[in-house]
């Protein structure tokens, strides 16, 4: 059985911005101080961010997919110019549990100047229709949500520092 599931989030912060954490390594340094509930370790395992870069994602035992404890995790697709991130889990997780295939894509949709939609897709081909029912963005959501909010406040402890001055 194929299927997949969407989540979106609005997010009054530009494209650009949001994919500068999304489009690298930043948020998978992230996650763990922000959604801790759901990844509480995330382990650069090989790679610099790009295509063929994988991670050990930790679960909290109780998340979906957390049965397995971990996964790994290999970046696919990179389109820096269209804010497109897609990583397929090579081992553990999902494919512990009846899933040949479970790829997350992460896609910032520039909306206005100073607005953007974080869309996380999962796509999956499981064995059962059972095992599909498993599936939830509810990981993915809580991290649009956490990094939406870090920046948020990220950018007001920036607007408030006092700015530097010189003695000269």
């Amino acid at each position: 059985m194929k299927g997949s599931i969407c989540h979106e989030l609005e997010t009054e912060l530009p494209a650009a911005e949001v994919w500068d954490i999304y489009g690298g390594l930043r948020v998978g340094q992230l996650v763990p101080q922000l959604v801790p509930e759901f990844f509480p370790k995330v382990e650069l395992v090989e790679g610099d961010g790009g295509v063929g870069t994988v991670q050990h994602v930790i679960f909290t035992p109780g998340t979906p997919g957390g049965e397995s404890m971990s996964m790994r995790d290999k970046i696919i697709k990179i389109d820096n110019e269209n804010y497109i991130r897609e990583g397929e889990v090579i081992e553990g997780g999902f494919l512990d549990h009846g899933f040949q295939k479970y790829v997350v894509r992460i896609e910032i949709i520039q909306k206005t100047d100073t607005s953007s939609i974080i869309r996380s897709t999962i796509e999956f081909e499981a064995e059962e229709a059972s095992a599909a029912s498993s599936v939830s963005t509810s990981g993915l959501a809580a991290v649009a949500e956490a990094v939406t909010k870090y920046m948020k406040e990220q950018r007001i402890a920036e607007q408030q520092a006092p700015e530097p001055t010189s003695d000269e």
